[in-house]
Order: structure tokens, then C-alpha cells, then sequence
């Protein structure tokens, strides 16, 4: 729509302008039509009974000296419906080098009421046109309008505490009116479009918030909330002035805007409520409280706590992640886990997975889980506890921490028991596959040979060579054949546990786990005690062997002698002064606790090396090992 100053410029054939320097201060005003009256019609019919809002206001003809007395009052009343209706401005037709066409009585008038008065010298037929042109463009202003306010509505959020709907508003906001855009409250931006807003809008916002003013011509401060506690405002500045179809845009977005405020806020309130109310329920189940800890969840998350059982995991994320891996974790589980930060660890995140009606879900989360560790992206790391009773979760706690910390030394960061972990995986890579490469080194010298040899021994150092024959669909007589001749190339004795176990782990490393051709070392050949008391698998031994470690029978014992006479249980007996049932009960016992089947050599191989590693000087059941292949290597 164009206002009164704009006009001279836009329709110079006009030939339009002020009849006086002081009502030049209302260029201002928006004209929406023009009405046009002659003198005789204003004096025969007198002031029209209503005026269109904003319309301009021309009589056409010059107003002549005879008539200045009479048209004087008509003036009068003409201005004073001309205030009554808003009008924009009264303009008369004058010959040019007229010096003043209203009478001085009809200026002050005017000046009185606010009511600009113009002077044009064009003719009648100049101005035919000019209404309908004006109301042309007031219909695109409409249509454009009403196409800007559609398109706001569409940046509606389906949830008012959506994050990202303030920005949205902003950056749609910038875009339409060609403006600098910034959301603040006293602590902080909420928004900006452009980036360079929050440096551009500072200076006016301080500037007025002084001043007490909330507007000039090119920049305009908006509360979001005025009469509440908040003090968010919508700053907005561009090079031109702003018109009133500007400001009524920009009132509709601020209020759009305080509503995502206030949500945001109602919801961050709630949020902040309901997270100090699972950290306090989760600190009480850490105490053993767990009827308290119901209590606090009874309203939050029904029947949530209303378990028997319950594991624990732990993340640790990247710095600079934790809030997104909490807001991820709480999103995705937080209906069926109870998520708590760790108050000792700002990285850390702790998670209680309730097992209901017996069923452990618990795959469930864990995949869930590895997903958003795997989305946090590197110097990340998940573990997880077995499954606790509820009232022993300081425990699950214990075992989990130790599990996560056990994951950040793993390539993929990502445990979910010790009890899980491939011992294999654990050892030091490439080093332990040098290790291997070595000790089997007189089997790998001739292809064929060693094809053989690789295909045979897993499964002939497993079982009895009757089970591995059928297994291998091979003769008994062959298997014993290749078995025997690889003892007597590596100069080893199958029928002791430590030699079997040792070349059953080193076929391991180089069958499955082997990345790719190796050079020659040029380094010290690896020791297999070593390998085996690195960090990883330390760690692993401690973990695994802790449950059994705590049991009143000294199983540890047990196992050491049992393996010690290469898993015969008479001898073991005989050793120890006790019955044979017994070693058999400690052996059942033992099984439950690390979760091995110990009648296969993977069980017995798991169990061997735990001890060796958590408790080398006691249990050093590879030296004997060691040596016998260093000579093989020599020779």
C-alpha cells in the first residue's frame, strides 16, 4: 500500500506536494483509494456521510476567490469527518505558482486534527486511474500477505517444544522481510538468521532497553511475553523503514513465537522435574532402597521398578556428547530404562534396564544401545553388567563400570559382558598373530602340508580323534596320523592341556583372525606370557573370575589343580585330600560363575589363561609352554 510520501515520487504526473512544511511529518500515512469531490458538490450536497479508512481526498477543481467565504465551513466539516473516518490526507487542484490554496483558517484546521494537506496542479483527467490503481495494488499486498501468514502457519511445530521451531520461525522470519532476526532473553540467544544478527541487533537492543523505547524507524523490539516473569524479545533491523503490514507480520510471528517460549520453557521445567526425579530414584536403588525408588517412580513410570531383577549399562560419550547421547538414550528408552548421568562422571551415562516377568529384553536395549554408541562416533564406549537382583545393583553398577572401561580398549568400544568378550579379540593385535605365525611356523613351511594340518587340528584338539574323525569325515588312523606329526614338529605333548590349549589359540589367531600377509620381524619373537597378561585381557581375567573368586569353596584352587593334571579329576582329587564328587561339585560350581562349558577345550582354554592372567606368579601354566616353543622357533 503507498503512503503519502511515497506518492510525488511514484506518480510524478501528479505534479503532487505538501501544502505546508509541518504536515509534511505525516508522509507517513498510508493512502488506500482516492475519493474525489468538487467544490459545487461539497456546497450543493454538502460533506459525503462516510469516507474509506486511509483514502485520499481531492477536490479537482481550483477553489475560486468568490467562493473561499462559503467553502471555508464546508472545509470544516469536511476535515472533521475526515478525522472521524481516518482519513490520509486532503489535497485541492491549484494553478501552478499558487502560494497558498486553503484558507489560513482551513491550515490550522487541519494541523489541529493531524490531517496532511497537498497541493496538485495535474489536471482532472491526470488522476482518472489512480484509485483503481491503487486498489490493484493493495490486492497483490493482500494476496501476498495472506500468502506470507499461510506460510507461517505452516512453520507451526506439531510439538510447541520442539527445539528447532524457534529457529525455523527466525530464519522464515529473515527470509520474508528481507530483515536481521534475533530471539533472546537476558542469558542467552534462542535464535538468530543470519548468523551475523546477534552482533548486528546488540547495540539496538541494549540502546533501547536504555532508552525505554521498544521501536524506531528501522528496528523493532518485541516481548514475547509482556506481563510475565519472561523476558524473551524478538529484536528485528533492516535498511528500510517498516510499514504497517510489516509490523502486524512481525506481531503474529512474536506471538507465535512466545507460545514455542512458553512451552519450551513449561517443557524444559517438566523435563528438568521428571530427570532430578529418576536421578533420586536412581541414587536409591544404588543404596539398596528400592521400595523408595517405586515410590518416586510410581507416578513417572508405573510398574517400571515393579521387577525382581535388572542389569546395568554404562556409556561413556565423546566430550562434548553427553547431552546428545542422553537426550538420544532417553528418546529411544527412556519408557522402558531408568537413565541417570553419572554424578562422578560428567561423560558418563548410566542406564537401568528392569527385566520384566522374567524375560530379559535386554538384546533389545543392548542394540538399541550400540546403535547410538555408534552414531557418538569415536572415543565412545558401552558396557553392560549380567543380570542382578534389584536390591544388589550396586554390584551390577560395579561389574558394568569395569565392563565399560574393559570396552574403551576394544576396536569397536562395545561390550556387554566380560563374560561375552572372544578372548582371541582381546589380545594385542598384530603382535599375538606374529606369535602365532611363529609357533606354527614348521607346520606353514610346506603349503600342502599345512592345508592339511589347518583343517584338521581345531577339531582333533578338541575332541577324542574318534569324534574329530566323524566330525572331519576323515579315518581315525589319518587323524591320529596328522595330529602326531604336528606334536613332533613343534616339539609339544597334545596330551598336556597347556600344549593343546596354546595351538588351538595360535590356529585361532591365524584361521579367523588374521588381517593379511606378514613380513619378516625384525623384532623380538613374542611371548604368549605376555600376550596374555596385557591390559585387555587382565582385565577380562579379573572380571571373569570375580564371582568365583568370592565364593566361600576355594574354587580357584580347585581349577589350578585340575588343570594342573591336565583336567583328570582322580589325580586332582588325590592332590587336593578330598573326594572326587567334590572336585566334580567345584568344577559345576565353577562353570556357573564364568558362564564356560568346561568339558570343551574353549571352556578349559578360557579358564587357563584367566588364571594365568589375573594371577601369573601363582598360576603360570604357559612357561613350560613358552619354552618348548622358543626352542621350536631356534630350531
Amino acid at each position: 500500500m503507498p503512503i503519502l510520501g511515497s506518492l510525488p515520487a511514484l506518480k510524478p504526473e501528479l505534479e503532487l506536494k505538501f501544502a505546508s512544511s509541518g504536515t509534511a511529518l505525516s508522509a507517513s500515512h498510508e493512502v488506500s483509494g482516492v475519493v474525489t469531490l468538487t467544490p459545487e458538490q461539497l456546497l450543493e450536497n454538502g460533506v459525503p456521510a462516510a469516507l474509506p479508512e486511509g483514502s485520499l481526498v481531492l477536490i479537482t477543481d481550483t477553489i475560486s476567490f468568490r467562493l473561499r467565504g462559503r467553502i471555508t465551513t464546508v472545509l470544516d466539516l469536511l476535515l472533521e469527518q475526515m478525522s472521524r473516518n481516518a482519513s490520509a490526507a486532503l489535497a485541492v487542484h491549484a494553478a501552478p505558482g499558487t502560494p497558498q490554496p486553503f484558507p489560513q483558517t482551513v491550515v490550522d484546521e487541519a494541523a489541529r486534527r493531524g490531517i496532511p494537506l497537498l497541493v496538485t496542479s495535474a489536471s482532472a483527467e491526470k488522476w482518472e486511474g489512480v484509485h483503481e490503481e491503487i486498489q490493484r495494488g493493495r490486492l497483490r499486498d493482500a494476496e501476498r500477505r495472506a500468502t506470507q501468514l499461510s506460510a507461517l502457519v505452516q512453520e507451526l511445530p506439531a510439538q510447541l517444544a520442539d527445539p528447532r521451531a524457534m529457529q525455523r520461525i527466525v530464519d522464515w522470519l529473515a527470509r520474508v522481510l528481507d530483515v536481521q532476526a534475533l530471539v533472546s532473553d537476558s542469558d542467552r540467544c534462542l535464535a538468530a538468521a543470519p548468523d551475523t544478527a546477534a552482533e548486528r541487533l546488540a547495540g539496538a537492543i541494549i540502546r533501547q532497553s536504555v532508552d525505554k523505547t521498544s521501536s524506531g524507524p528501522h528496528t523493532q523490539l518485541i516481548e514475547l511475553a509482556p506481563g510475565s516473569s519472561a523476558d524473551t524479545v524478538l529484536a528485528v533491523a533492516r535498511r528500510t523503514p517498516f510499514d504497517k503490514a510489516d509490523l502486524r507480520l512481525l506481531r503474529y510471528a512474536a506471538k507465535l513465537l512466545g507460545l514455542v517460549d512458553q512451552a519450551t520453557r513449561e517443557y524444559r521445567a517438566a523435563s528438568d522435574a521428571a530427570r532430578a526425579a529418576r536421578c533420586a530414584a536412581f541414587d536409591l536403588l544404588m543404596e539398596g532402597e528400592v521400595g523408595k525408588a517405586r515410590r518416586v517412580m510410581a507416578n513417572l513410570a508405573p510398574g517400571l521398578l515393579d521387577v525382581d531383577s535388572a542389569r546395568i549399562f554404562v556409556i561413556e560419550a565423546a566430550a562434548g556428547c553427553e547431552d546428545a547421547a542422553f537426550q538420544r538414550c532417553n528418546e529411544d528408552l527412556g519408557s522402558r530404562t531408568l537413565i541417570s548421568y553419572d554424578q562422578g562422571n560428567s561423560r558418563r551415562i548410566l542406564i537401568v534396564h528392569p527385566i520384566h516377568d522374567g524375560h530379559d529384553t535386554g538384546k533389545i536395549v543392548w542394540d538399541q544401545l550400540k546403535r547410538i554408541v555408534t552414531r557418538l562416533g569415536k572415543n565412545s564406549s558401552l558396557g553392560g553388567s549380567g543380570i542382578y537382583s534389584i536390591t544388589l545393583l550396586d554390584r551390577a553398577m560395579r561389574e558394568a563400570v569395569t565392563v565399560q572401561k574393559f570396552a574403551a580398549l576394544q576396536p569397536n568400544s562395545v561390550v556387554l559382558s566380560v563374560h561375552d568378550a572372544e578372548l582371541v579379540t582381546l589380545l594385542p593385535q598384530p603382535v599375538s598373530q606374529q606369535w602365532a605365525r611363529d609357533l606354527l611356523a614348521p607346520l606353514m613351511c610346506d603349503p600342502a602340508q599345512w592345508e592339511s594340518m589347518r583343517e584338521t587340528l581345531p577339531t582333533a584338539l578338541a575332541f577324542p580323534y574318534t569324534v574329530a574323525a566323524r566330525r572331519l569325515q576323515l579315518h581315525r588312523n589319518t587323524v591320529n596320523r596328522r595330529v602326531s606329526r604336528a606334536a613332533r614338529l613343534l616339539r609339544l605333548d597334545f596330551s598336556i592341556i597347556t600344549d593343546r590349549v596354546a595351538v588351538a589359540m595360535a590356529l585361532e589367531l591365524v584361521n579367523h583372525c588374521d588381517s593379511g600377509p606378514h613380513g619378516v620381524s625384525t623384532c623380538e619373537p613374542p611371548q604368549l606370557t605376555a600376550l596374555l597378561t596385557s591390559p585387555p585381557v587382565r582385565v577380562w581375567a579379573e572380571q571373569l573370575l570375580k564371582s568365583a573368586a568370592e565364593d566361600r569353596r576355594d574354587l580357584l584352587t580347585t581349577a589350578r589343580a585340575w588343570l594342573t593334571f591336565d583336567t583328570h579329576v582322580e589325580p586332582t582329587a588325590r592332590h587336593l585330600g578330598v573326594s572326587e564328587v567334590t572336585v566334580r561339585s567345584h568344577l559345576r560350581a565353577l562353570e556357573k560363575y564364568i558362564q564356560r562349558d568346561l568339558s570343551t577345550l574353549a571352556g578349559v582354554r578360557d579358564l587357563m589363561v584367566s588364571l594365568h592372567a589375573a594371577n601369573e606368579s601363582k598360576y603360570p601354566f604357559f612357561t613350560s609352554c613358552e619354552q618348548t616353543a622358543s626352542l621350536c622357533i631356534v630350531a
